[in-house]
């Protein structure tokens, strides 16, 4: 699933994005968070609860991530849409955080940590082939295996990855 505009009925603030893209050219990233982020943080942990309450932590997996993470620098530019200096924040691949929870993982834990302005990696370096590697060997996919493609050349499920041992299930 992906998930856009928190409020698909309501008009988007003119200074906020439709999407998490929050480059300074597409919003003012702390007025799009203050209009975004209570959402987020309630359907997350409304999620959580839920599944906590049923019972199912061991049988659902979630995971909550974006493709990459953002500049530790706030930056600014010129708005499209306000035409006012704005802050926001670029791509940045060099760290990103992820949530993986439920299904009968070993939670509650921080695994790795970037320098103390999150620029880089300084303990356990990882990709987000890892995590997928993780889910697919949980979910009982080979990430190691192949598939043939439209044209029948083998694809790899995974070009590289390892799965991250501190989230592999417990018992």
């Amino acid at each position: 699933m992906v998930w856009e505009n928190p409020f698909p009925s309501k008009t988007i603030p003119k200074n906020c994005t439709y999407n998490w893209d929050s480059h300074a050219v597409n919003c003012d990233m702390f007025a799009d968070c203050r209009w975004r982020m209570p959402v987020y943080d309630q359907a997350v942990s409304a999620l959580i609860e839920d599944i906590y309450s049923r019972g199912l932590e061991k049988d659902v997996l979630v995971v909550v991530t974006g493709e990459f993470g953002r500049t530790p620098k706030i930056n600014t530019q010129i708005g499209t849409q306000t035409g006012v200096t704005q802050p926001g924040r670029d791509h940045w691949p060099q760290s990103m955080s992820n949530i993986v929870f439920g299904g009968g993982m070993a939670t509650g834990q921080v695994i790795g940590a970037t320098n103390p302005r999150g620029e880089y990696p300084i303990e356990r370096p990882m990709s987000p082939n890892d995590l997928w590697a993780t889910v697919y060997q949980h979910l009982g996919i080979n990430y190691n295996d192949s598939f043939d493609d439209f044209q029948g050349r083998p694809m790899p499920i995974l070009p590289f990855g390892d799965p991250i041992p501190e989230l592999m299930p417990v018992g």
